[in-house]
């Protein structure tokens, strides 16, 4: 009787193998993600992802990210506005990461769903009040899942997910950005 690789989605043994391979050097775990967004007028900006960097292999992309505003702030409603999609971009990474440790442990995911919120108060935006903060206090999140794992196993792969998660770390602790303006002639 042959096992499938395929767990969760995920190729098993091609997981297993990129995990060798990043052991073995360092190198090959080194990623570059880029992406460049145009402004469309108004609220509206389209993102082009055309590639990244694996391992030192670059991976071609071609991919348009839309983002909008709702009516209420300027915007036509017609996509998600940024907001959204730092909330997306945060649940996907961790379901790449539950999707994972699962299929590594052998775990069958049945379910698997995270609602992600957070308040933010537009005065800080709006430049109305300096003294209020421009984004989030806190993020609130609720992973729901189901599968073939004990709630031990479960709560194992929660805490490997919130501990090597990129962009569970990139938003809960402060990462670098280094800004650099260049202003077109007149």
């Amino acid at each position: 009787m042959t096992t499938s690789p395929i767990l969760n989605g995920i190729n098993t043994e091609t997981l297993r193998a990129a995990m060798e391979a990043i052991t073995r050097d360092p190198a090959n775990g080194m990623t570059h993600w880029e992406a460049t967004s145009h402004w469309r007028g108004g609220t509206r900006s389209d993102t082009r992802v055309t590639r990244c960097v694996i391992g030192g292999e670059e991976v071609a992309k071609d991919f348009t990210i839309k983002v909008d505003e709702p009516l209420q702030l300027c915007g036509t409603n017609q996509y998600a506005n940024p907001q959204e999609h730092l909330l997306a971009a945060l649940n996907a990474c961790m379901i790449v990461g539950y999707s994972a440790c699962c299929a590594h442990e052998g775990l069958e995911l049945e379910e698997l769903r995270i609602e992600t919120e957070g308040d933010i108060d537009l005065r800080g935006f709006l430049g109305i009040d300096p003294t209020v903060k421009p984004g989030y206090d806190q993020l609130r999140y609720t992973v729901y899942v189901k599968g073939s794992g004990t709630p031990e196993q479960f709560e194992k792969i929660h805490r490997t997910v919130m501990a090597t998660s990129p962009n569970y770390f990139n938003l809960s602790s402060a990462v670098a950005l280094k800004p650099r303006l260049v202003v077109k002639g007149a």
